[in-house]
């Protein structure tokens, strides 16, 4: 049954880190007057009682690691460094002079390329530049990610006296020779060193992010590197399926061949293996492809139905303005999305105008609004409901049809006016999803945009 499953679901399919997703926005409609007034919109309903996110990109890396699809840019000069947080500080003024009341910023996340590249001195002259002109909320909730080989204690020590208390370090698997694969050569005594400096400094919640399916990538290394990650105790667990699209990524992903890349029923076994694994060692599915320990605060907000998704990933508690900053990085006003330039190039030029450094963005229609909530309930809670009437939609009969296979191999329940995922369904949540993406259904993509969702 396993088998016929994965040959029937598996098939092209997005995240959902956002619906509409990237490919389906309306870039011809989208301007920068409405994105900002929708900006000004959000901050006014929500600044108060929610505070704020910001997502700033730190784009820079030492070396290319073959299994990314973040943007980045690869360098070993360190003097790129200063000339690009005064470039994020001065974008973010710009957003400041939208608002007419004080920020009051609840969640920060850095996200790379490499965080850690950057200097201690650097990384405490953003993170004050920030607070210049905003409050920290009562609630706030600061994380970075971590590369293990480069994050030194000073790093976790000066990012924890202002005020981070999440860290996420990159592990993806132990093994010599697919580390060598990845070109991410990284010794278990590097990831264990800084998970023990960040507990020992007091940081609430450590995470590690592991990946399956990478190329050579075989069950005895998964369940090695499930047993290293146990005696490190991490707070949280990503296990993520590996996205092979090097249609998108170009050479960065060429460095083995197509048929080293595990597929279909071997990558499904290490899957499951490993989610057993977890399950065995107290961790507790959270959303698609995370896991937590009863302790952590993503599970709590699970648990609690607090628990909420944009494009930094899951979150234990929503807020409704999200602004990125630096190159690339995604904003969610809820009302709209916009991205930012993907070059730094483009995204200094844009800064150095005292222009927002906006390079496309979608404002999201009433239907897009209703599937959006459809769609982030069944990402963060495994179901979802119309029972209120603001949530129904005229297609709710089609999506059920659509559903229907599903329902008869046992991966959604219906309920009365709403859907639930079963155990059996988790996994295939993309595709559950899908039947709600009205827009991908009535204009299905013509070329490869999409990862396999299994």
């Amino acid at each position: 049954m396993r088998t016929s499953l994965l040959q029937k679901y598996n098939v092209p399919g997005p995240r959902y880190t956002s619906y509409p997703t990237v490919p389906y926005w309306e870039e011809a409609l989208f301007t920068t007057k409405e994105w900002k007034e929708s900006i000004q919109q959000s901050f006014r309903e929500s600044n108060r009682t929610e505070g704020i996110s910001l997502y700033i990109h730190l784009p820079f890396c030492e070396s290319m690691c073959t299994f990314c699809g973040c943007n980045k840019r690869i360098t070993k000069n360190h003097e790129v460094e200063s000339p690009y947080i005064e470039a994020v500080l001065q974008e973010w003024s710009m957003y400041c002079a939208l608002f007419d009341d004080r920020p009051q910023i609840k969640e920060i996340h850095l996200g790379g390329g490499t965080p850690t590249f950057f200097s201690v001195n650097q990384l405490e002259k953003l993170i004050t530049g920030l607070f210049k002109t905003a409050d920290r909320a009562a609630d706030f909730d600061f994380s970075f990610e971590g590369h293990p080989n480069n994050t030194s204690r000073a790093h976790l020590q000066k990012l924890y006296e202002l005020g981070f208390r999440r860290v996420s370090f990159g592990v993806q698997d132990y093994s010599p020779k697919v580390q060598e694969a990845i070109h991410r050569i990284q010794p278990f005594h590097n990831v264990a060193k800084v998970t023990f400096w960040a507990r020992e400094i007091g940081y609430t919640s450590i995470g590690h992010d592991l990946i399956f399916g990478l190329p050579f990538q075989v069950l005895d290394d998964v369940i090695d590197t499930i047993e290293k990650t146990k005696s490190l105790a991490p707070d949280r667990l990503a296990f993520y399926s590996y996205a092979h699209v090097p249609w998108i990524k170009g050479n960065g992903q060429r460095g083995f061949k197509d048929q080293d890349v595990p597929k279909d029923e071997v990558k499904r076994e290490l899957y499951e293996v490993g989610k057993e694994l977890l399950f065995e060692n107290d961790y507790h599915e959270i959303g698609m492809d995370h896991f937590a320990l009863k302790t952590d605060s993503l599970y709590k907000a699970f648990q609690n139905k607090k628990l909420h998704r944009n494009f930094m990933g899951y979150s234990h508690s929503k807020t409704q303005l999200m602004i990125g900053l630096g190159v690339s990085s995604i904003s969610d006003s809820w009302y709209g999305f916009a991205q930012n330039m993907k070059t730094i190039e483009t995204y200094y030029h844009a800064i150095n105008q005292n222009e927002l450094p906006i390079l496309r963005g979608h404002q999201l229609t009433d239907e897009d609004l209703i599937i959006r909530k459809h769609i982030l309930n069944l990402m963060c809670q495994f179901e979802t409901s119309w029972a209120n009437k603001e949530l129904y939609f005229d297609e709710i009969p089609e999506v059920l049809s659509q559903l229907k296979e599903m329902e008869q191999d046992g991966l959604v329940l219906y309920m009365k006016q709403g859907i639930q995922v079963t155990e059996k369904g988790k996994p295939y949540v993309r595709n559950i999803c899908m039947a709600f993406d009205l827009r991908l259904k009535r204009k299905a993509p013509e070329t490869e945009l999409f990862s396999m969702t299994i």
